[in-house]
């Protein structure tokens, strides 16, 4: 019997395995795109504004924290930004909780429309709810209009856009979405056998949404009010538009710094704390997501 020569053998179709020395690299590689990206949205502006905040007329140094930190105006604004944020956020989870609710567990005709009207808010600018403010609450607004008309009053009765009472309450309108959403998507996962059998044994609806609802959706509300917190927190635009000169927080005074009276340094040094403000809400945020996804009973 002929032995076997080369061509009888069966043919190897597996592609030979890449050199050690590329097998290491190739990661690198591809983690290579998205590093550069975050070096450049994220690291080189941030060290550049950490850069800018210790220039000097004589070279490098800290006074300038020390003049910007130390001041009544930042104390002010730090003060007016926190409070504004907490404030919009507690009347979001409010009024987003009402709203899901509703929509989730009280059908009404014309639901399903105002269900997509909701989400069209998320796609607008939110200069166009300061312009709908104006129009409407504004001194020479519609309602002051048609009070006016009916009282004869001869001075507006609402007058609060250029308070911190206006801008909570054009963030309020803006961000209640942010919290809808997710609460929309969690009460979706709810089991309706659960909730018939609350319902059976008696419970009230209003107990049935305490103790069965809304403990199953606190991970969507934590996410929701905590990016409504960050939001805020960052909220430039109504701010702008709304307050105008009567509410200074520290976004805006970093305009005015940086743009108005070209304090580079200055507007530096209060950029520098909102970055810090914002990645210790963040930070927060995670914590509690974590609790709050985390299983029962650890």
């Amino acid at each position: 019997m002929n032995a076997p020569t080369v061509l009888d053998r069966p043919l190897d179709h597996t592609p030979p395995s890449p050199p050690a020395a590329q097998r290491t690299w190739r990661p690198v590689l591809w983690a290579l795109p998205p590093v550069l990206v975050v070096l450049a949205i994220a690291v080189y502006p941030i060290s550049r504004v950490l850069i800018e905040s210790t220039a000097t007329p004589t070279g490098r140094g800290t006074s300038v924290w020390s003049s910007v930190l130390s001041s009544e105006s930042f104390r002010n604004a730090l003060w007016r930004t926190i409070s504004i944020a907490v404030a919009s956020t507690a009347g979001c989870l409010m009024l987003g909780t009402f709203l899901a609710v509703v929509l989730a567990f009280v059908p009404f005709p014309g639901s399903a429309v105002v269900g997509r009207l909701i989400d069209t808010v998320l796609t607008l600018p939110s200069f166009l709810v300061t312009l709908a403010f104006t129009f409407l609450y504004g001194t020479a607004g519609a309602i002051n209009a048609l009070i006016t008309e009916i009282t004869g009053r001869a001075t507006p009765l609402l007058d609060f856009l250029t308070t911190p009472w206006g801008v909570i309450a054009a963030e309020t309108t803006f961000f209640t979405p942010f919290v809808v959403r997710p609460l929309l998507a969690a009460f979706t996962q709810l089991p309706r056998e659960q909730l018939d059998v609350a319902a059976s044994l008696g419970a009230s609806p209003w107990r049935v949404l305490r103790q069965v609802v809304l403990p199953e959706a606190w991970p969507a509300l934590a996410a929701g009010g905590s990016l409504v917190l960050l939001l805020t927190l960052n909220e430039f635009g109504i701010v702008l538009f709304t307050g105008a000169k009567g509410v200074i927080t520290l976004p805006a005074l970093i305009y005015t710094r940086g743009i108005v009276t070209f304090d580079l340094p200055g507007a530096a040094v209060l950029a520098s704390v909102q970055v810090a403000l914002s990645l210790l809400f963040y930070a927060g945020y995670r914590m509690l997501f974590a609790r709050c996804t985390a299983p029962r009973g650890r």
